[in-house]
Parts: structure tokens; C-alpha cells; sequence
């Protein structure tokens, strides 16, 4: 984390507590450093780097055992916890790549995408509810096929300065637009871009402050889910689909999107029970992709809070 960046308080969630280890300076060298190798020359590095952090972040390696234990049913081997961390630097390491347009790099499938075009093709936004499961970025291979949808994220300050930080090492041209969360005027932001057909990315298994979750079972115990997106998507009154960009292994990777909820006929009476159905789903849905992809989960801090 840079030294400009403002420092959580005490009640923000773990995540924003937990320090992070890379900078701008490094994003830097491994994004030139990748560019001059190619991919898979510079993917060698890879293993390295997720055995170090294997050692010696005991706290990821923590996390990431309690989620493999429940994803797997079974107590994880060490070379699963190693290759679980090895996904996540592969999927920072093809950031560079897919942040650069670099597209044909890989095998990227689309999947659920039809009934999505169905919904813009009659001039509805829609939301786009995904987690810290695989990649995002590989999310904007969809705009190969049509490059005339627009396409918003509306994500909390520190994810935001996290993102702008990347793209200014790895490719400034490629500024996303972002609605920052946790604003007075985030909410008419989304709708503005709902109302002129864009889709609308949240991540939506994070929140940015306290007495904002309700408790739901993932993976056999219970966990705290941000109560605001979902309350959000109620009041909008559009479709809610559920988004992954799933890493498959190699240079492969699935898209996948699914729809949650079409809020177009929700009353007002109906949106607090519409909002907490809504969160079911997302929740069954991730944790169906868990279970089948175990190795895609990113949230690498204790995420049931079992301290």
C-alpha cells in the first residue's frame, strides 16, 4: 500500500486492514519485465514468487487452507495450497496482458452470454454482481464481440485506487470509468448509467465499513455478505446477473454469466424481501463456482472469521 493511501480504521473490514505487498513501482517492472519475455518465459517467475508466498504470508496461507477445507470437503495437501496461490499470481501476472488489449494471448470462452445480449440488445442496463473469483479483467474479453456496450464499475475508493494504481503502471490508456461506493450520489451515478443501457460491475461479497452485512451459510458456515448491493439492485430495477471470470489453468480461462434476477416489476413493498432473495442466489451461485473451480477464490484473509 503507498504511503498517500489513507489508512482503514479499526472497524473497517479485515480486507482493508490487510496491508498490501505490491506497489507501483513493481507493478512497473513486472509489467515491462513481461512484455520483453513474452508470457510464458516470464510465467516461470511465477512459481517462485507463489512458493515464497506460500512460506512466509502465513496469514494467506491460513486463509487459503480454511477455504480449500470447506471447497474440498477434505483437510487440502500442501501442493494445493501452493497451486491456490499460484492461480492467484497467474491471474495478476495475464493482468498485464489482458489490461493491454493482448486478447488472442488465450483461449477464452463465453459462457451465459446469449441471454445477456438478449437484455442489452432491448436497451436495459444491467448489473453485473461478481466476487473475488478469478479474474476481472478477463471480463473485457466480451467487448471483442461487441464493442459498442458500455461498461461501468462501481467499486469502494480503496479497490478504485488499487485498480487506477495498476492500470498506470501496466497500460494508462485502458482508465476504466468507476463509480465509487460509499458516496451520496453513487447511487444516482448507477442508475444515470443503468437508465442509458451500460452494464454495471460490483463485487459484491466485499463491503467498506461496518453494520452493513447480513449472514449467510457459504461452504458449510456462516459468513457476512454486504447487505448494500443487493438493497441497491431492488431500488433500480433491473437484471442482475451473476458474473465469473473463471482461470482454468494455462492460458484458458471461462467466462461465465448467469441470471440472478429481473428486478422490472419489483414494487416498492416488495424490495426488501426481493433484496435478500437476490442475495440467496448470488450466494448459491458463488458457492456452486467455488466447489467447482476451488482454486479461483481470492479472498485470502479469514473471510467465515473464525479468529
Amino acid at each position: 500500500m503507498s504511503d498517500s493511501a489513507a489508512t482503514p480504521s479499526p472497524d473497517s473490514p479485515q480486507w482493508m486492514r490487510q496491508r498490501e505487498r505490491g506497489n507501483r513501482f513493481w507493478l512497473r517492472i513486472m509489467s515491462t519485465l513481461s512484455c520483453l519475455l513474452g508470457r510464458r518465459s516470464s510465467r516461470l517467475v511465477l512459481y517462485g514468487i507463489a512458493f515464497y508466498f506460500m512460506l512466509f504470508a502465513s496469514k494467506a496461507r491460513q486463509a487459503s487452507r480454511s477455504y480449500l477445507r470447506r471447497s474440498l470437503g477434505r483437510p487440502p495437501r500442501w501442493r494445493e495450497i501452493y497451486y491456490h496461490v499460484l492461480s492467484f499470481a497467474s491471474t495478476i501476472h495475464d493482468r498485464v496482458y489482458l489490461l493491454r488489449d493482448r486478447f488472442d494471448d488465450f483461449q477464452i470462452d463465453l459462457s451465459g452470454v446469449d441471454a445477456l445480449h438478449h437484455h442489452c440488445d432491448s436497451g436495459q442496463g444491467v448489473l453485473l454482481f461478481g466476487a473475488h473469483l478469478g479474474s476481472f479483467e478477463v471480463l473485457r474479453a466480451m467487448a471483442r464481440s461487441r464493442p459498442e456496450l458500455q461498461m461501468s464499475m462501481a467499486m469502494y475508493p480503496e479497490n478504485a485506487r488499487q485498480i487506477n494504481q495498476a492500470l498506470q503502471a501496466i497500460n494508462p490508456a485502458a482508465a476504466p470509468d468507476i463509480i465509487a461506493l460509499g458516496t451520496m450520489d453513487a447511487m444516482l451515478k448507477v442508475h444515470q448509467r443503468l437508465e442509458d443501457g451500460a452494464l454495471v460491475g460490483i463485487l459484491a461479497d466485499r463491503a467498506a465499513g461496518p453494520d452493513h452485512y447480513l449472514s449467510r451459510q457459504l461452504l458449510g458456515a456462516p459468513a457476512r455478505f454486504p447487505s448494500g448491493p443487493f438493497r441497491m439492485a431492488a431500488m433500480l430495477r433491473h437484471p442482475v446477473y451473476f458474473m465469473a471470470g473463471i482461470y482454468l489453468g494455462g492460458n484458458r480461462y471461462r467466462v461465465h454469466f448467469e441470471l440472478l434476477e429481473d428486478f422490472s416489476g419489483v414494487t416498492r413493498q416488495q424490495r426488501a424481501a426481493a433484496g435478500e432473495a437476490l442475495l440467496d442466489k448470488y450466494v448459491a451461485a458463488l458457492e456452486r463456482h467455488c466447489r467447482a473451480y476451488p482454486f479461483n477464490w481470492f479472498n485470502f484473509y479469514d473471510f467465515w472469521d473464525e479468529s
